[in-house]
């Protein structure tokens, strides 16, 4: 048995964070879900880089109409790309009750902090894909949570993503919880509703790390052993909210009519500091009815050199010490994190800016290479 379907025995479900037309149509997709791959997600990043580095797209983009704006283009070609990824992992779906077999879309990053645009477009990239095993991505965002309990209540499955606190990650639970209560209270089924609350990793290590750093002496040494722990640390915290609400009274009562819990998703997981080994994170945050998603490249890594084995919920304590450690150096995590949201935003909307100028840059070489044909 090979290292991941070893994952899958540990109940953690690895998911590919990458999507192109070639994994798609070259029986790749399925020879990974062959070797224990239970989903993938998407984001603007990944399709500019699909879109740019190959020809997979130029008809799709050369038969645009000259008045459709290249904001439609972007969106049919990744609608197109998830409807079929979704039913390339729909028997991963139907094999596992519906707890895996997604792909992810995420919502235009100009409806991130706007709670109606947010459930609109959401509510019309699901009608697009129209498939059951699609998850739509939504940043958790203070701003998101009202738009991400309507979808959740709605029937359509989220993945809230650009999670880096654990304080934020229990108002998400709550907004989960509330809208599987709605549901219930509509006597609306919620067997099939699914969502994930993505943590993303090594972004945390590489501002903690470069805080930790510029430290003045002593307590840049006092410091030196956090380097590389804390999102670790923070990943177990949060891990820890997991079982105590997944616990409750409260959610016995919505798993008895057949809800499922919304899992802890490790994203961001190929460390940012080349001194960590490429399968650091990866290997740490092993634990049940976890999702870990990771490059093609981190695939690979795991099915040559993965050594499975449940860490997640080892070291509580330390995980405990060493943010209080982070707190008497005067750090203060949450700032981090609301920093860190920040520039996540900001990130997610070069990429997007970035995808729609590499549409446009095809459009301009492509259409006069068409007229002259």
């Amino acid at each position: 048995m090979n290292p991941i379907r070893r994952l899958e025995e540990l109940e953690q479900s690895i998911w590919l964070d990458y999507i192109d037309r070639a994994l798609l149509t070259s029986g790749e997709l399925e020879r990974d879900v062959g070797q224990g791959l239970r989903g993938l997600t998407s984001n603007p990043t990944i399709f500019q880089k699909a879109i740019a580095g190959s020809s997979d797209y130029d008809e799709l983009i050369r038969s645009a109409p000259p008045s459709e704006k290249d904001q439609s283009v972007l969106e049919r070609i990744m609608v197109r790309d998830l409807v079929l990824a979704c039913d390339r992992l729909r028997p991963v779906y139907e094999a596992s009750g519906g707890a895996d077999g997604f792909a992810s879309i995420e919502v235009p990053p100009g409806v991130a902090e706007d709670c109606a645009a947010s459930v609109e477009q959401a509510l019309r990239l699901w009608n697009l894909v129209h498939r059951p095993n699609l998850m739509v991505k939504i940043p958790g965002t203070r701003a998101a949570l009202p738009a991400i309990e309507s979808c959740l209540a709605h029937g359509i499955n989220i993945n809230i993503t650009l999670l880096f606190s654990v304080s934020r990650y229990r108002e998400v639970l709550e907004a989960y919880l509330r809208a599987l209560e709605a549901r219930v209270a509509r006597n609306d089924p919620v067997e099939r509703i699914a969502s994930v609350a993505s943590f993303f990793v090594s972004r945390v290590d590489a501002k903690v790390d470069a805080v930790l750093d510029a430290l003045d002496e002593p307590r840049r040494s006092e410091g030196r052993d956090l380097r590389g722990e804390i999102a670790i640390a923070n990943a177990k915290l949060a891990y820890e909210e997991y079982e105590r609400i997944y616990a409750s009274e409260r959610w016995e009562r919505l798993a008895a009519r057949g809800a499922h819990p919304q899992r802890l998703l490790w994203a961001s997981t190929s460390p940012k500091d080349p001194a960590y080994p490429d399968l650091y994170y990866v290997e740490a945050l092993i634990g049940p009815e976890t999702v870990d998603t990771v490059t093609p490249d981190l695939f690979r890594a795991y099915l040559d050199r993965g050594d499975p084995a449940l860490r997640l919920t080892g070291e509580r304590d330390r995980a405990h010490a060493q943010m209080a450690a982070l707190a008497r150096l005067g750090i203060d995590f949450c700032w981090l994190a609301e920093e860190l949201e920040e520039e996540g935003i900001l990130a997610f909307a070069r990429s997007y800016d970035k995808a729609l100028a590499t549409i446009a840059d095809k459009r301009r070489t492509i259409a006069p290479e068409a007229a002259r044909l």
